[in-house]
Order: C-alpha cells, then structure tokens, then sequence
C-alpha cells in the first residue's frame, strides 16, 4: 500500500465493512440471529442488545429462539422485537421466544432490495466523499510545494483507483444481497 493512500483505505475499508454489518441486519425469510443485534431491551433500567442478554439460536431454517440467561428480562425482550421494525410477531412460552420468519412476498422482497441498493448508494456516496478529502488534500500539499505536479496525477490516479476497487466491492455485496433476498 501506498503511504499516500493508507489512511484514505482504512477509511474506504471502514464503510465497506459498516455496509457488510448493516446488510447483515436486513431480513431475508430465513432465520439470521444478526436481525437482532440493533434491537435494545431495557435491562433494569440499560438498554441492552438482545444478544447480550440472551442465547440466540436457529432452530429450523425459519425459526430463531431466544433464550434469557434471566428469565425475568423475557418481557422487556418480547416488547422490544415488537416495537423494532423487523415486523415479526414473537411468540413467548413463558421459558423462551420464538420468531418465526414468514416467506416474503413479492412486493417485500422488491422493497428489501430497494433498501438494499439505497444502502450501497450512500456506501458510496461515502467512498466518493473519502476521494474527494483525499484530492483535497493532495491539492493542498502541491499548493504548499511539499509535492510536485507530477506527484499531484499519480496520487490523483492512486486514489481514482482505490475509489473504483471498493466501488466494485460495494456493488458485488450490494448484488450477492440482492441475489439472496430473490432466491429465499
């Protein structure tokens, strides 16, 4: 990696694996324990992610249980997934929580992968604005004489470059998503 570029790639890496959580969270009909660590119970008084409160596990290819490690949290974790946008009705026994994952329809999976191509958009977006700083800065630094002209185009060039590999990254997990939502 190029010095001039390293900080500018964390930063592209940081979103393209902040796009990978949050594709993680959206729900596909199968059972994915990850639609679940953005929901928060109140845990005497701290909202808490339900992972951190109970085992989660999945039961058949449409099902998830929840199992509180405090039997008293079952409530607050029942209210908490009914309010979350998930959109699931939980089920609780009295011992544990079922979600059952209904199949999508048609008109839902269309809205998912909208949601989904909005999510690589702004993904974007954001790599664009990384670029953007970067030129900005290599800008600067040939104003201040502390690079040449020539410099100038090849860091330009460098940085065009990383923005079109982790563009390309972003449509192949925007396009794997997408993919997923339309088979289930």
């Amino acid at each position: 990696m190029k010095e001039h570029l390293k900080i500018y790639d964390e930063k592209m890496t940081k979103t393209v694996g902040a796009l990978k959580e949050e594709m993680s969270t959206i729900r596909v009909g199968r059972a994915n324990p990850a639609v679940l660590n953005k929901i928060t119970a109140d845990y005497y008084g701290v909202p808490t992610p339900i992972p951190q409160m109970a085992a989660i596990s999945v039961a058949e290819a449409r099902i998830l249980v929840i199992q509180p490690w405090d039997r008293s949290s079952l409530k607050a974790i029942e209210k908490a997934i009914l309010m979350s946008d998930i959109g699931i009705n939980p089920q609780n026994d009295g011992m544990s929580i079922k979600i059952v994952f209904p199949p999508l329809t048609e008109e839902r999976r269309k809205e998912i992968c909208k949601k989904v191509q909005k999510n690589g958009e702004d993904s974007k977006v954001a790599i664009r604005s990384i670029r953007r700083d970067a030129m900005d800065t290599f800008k600067v630094q040939k104003k201040n004489s502390e690079i040449t002209e020539d410099d100038l185009k090849i860091y330009e060039k460098d940085i065009q470059e990383l923005t079109d590999k982790y563009c390309k990254d972003i449509d192949k997990i925007v396009s794997d998503k997408e993919k997923e939502v339309m088979e289930v």
